[in-house]
């Protein structure tokens, strides 16, 4: 295991279980204490947890995961579930993009479609989330647009009411939103309130809504609500989601894509 996935899963232990044992860990990981206590104090240099004697405890803050360390949860479905998105999309829309970790992957399978190569523009992008900002901003045939905002560094997003000034003035034809909860009868939801906000907003000026989520998300509960179900056209997920939970989004008027 590469010390980068060793790091995601202690911090997921972590934030399961709030304390974890130097051995504990280690035996769980299959690595050495050694390996674990040097992991421990690597992670607090950075603030991801508190060190203390023969362990560690979840830090104040990271009940939710800085966005550099979800990459590698479900990564081989958030792709799948990224170029079903992506194809979703036609040449010359202005399309919304959220941040996280799903959409990044969308942003990418976009950026190397072929029949987007060329175009004035061959599509609009509008986001609030730097990462794929910077990502999409090398394709010259992509037109960005970034909103305003101050930036949450869990999820390199701007929030806040400079991000609104932006969105009340543009219209989408589709918006492509992450979600850290979907469900039927509570709708999509986010941690923050500030970046539920955001999220709502563009949704509210596209079209058309298409949630990405992998199947860890669905039937979950979040803090912030973004939109009801009522508001989501389609959902993209994988193949890991019951049949039981797809009838149910489908019952509610959405169109399900199973990757």
């Amino acid at each position: 295991m590469s010390r980068d996935a060793r790091w995601n899963t202690l911090l997921e232990l972590l934030v399961q279980r709030g304390r974890l044992d130097v051995e504990e860990a280690a035996a769980e990981l299959e690595v050495s204490a050694a390996t674990i206590r040097r992991d421990f104090d690597r992670l607090a240099d950075q603030q991801m947890l508190v060190r203390t004697r023969g362990g560690a405890v979840v830090h104040g803050v990271s009940y939710e995961l800085p966005l550099r360390y979800k990459t590698a949860r479900h990564a081989s479905e958030k792709q799948r579930i990224a170029e079903a998105v992506a194809g979703l999309i036609a040449p010359g829309e202005a399309v919304g993009l959220t941040g996280g970790t799903t959409t990044t992957e969308v942003a990418r399978a976009l950026a190397v479609r072929d029949d987007l190569t060329s175009g004035s523009p061959a599509l609009t992008v509008v986001t609030n989330a730097l990462n794929i900002a910077n990502e999409l901003a090398v394709r010259p045939q992509f037109k960005i647009v970034v909103t305003g905002g101050v930036a949450r560094p869990q999820s390199y997003e701007l929030i806040g009411p400079l991000a609104d000034g932006v969105l009340g003035q543009i219209s989408l034809d589709v918006a492509v939103l992450g979600v850290v909860a979907l469900d039927v009868a509570h709708g999509a939801a986010a941690h923050d309130e500030a970046e539920a906000a955001v999220n709502r907003l563009l949704c509210e000026r596209a079209d058309r809504v298409v949630v990405a989520a992998d199947s860890s998300k669905l039937g979950q509960r979040a803090f912030a609500r973004i939109c009801g179900t009522e508001s989501v056209d389609t959902l993209v997920t994988d193949a890991a989601a019951g049949t039981d939970t797809v009838r149910r989004f489908e019952e509610a008027g959405l169109r399900v894509i199973v990757v």
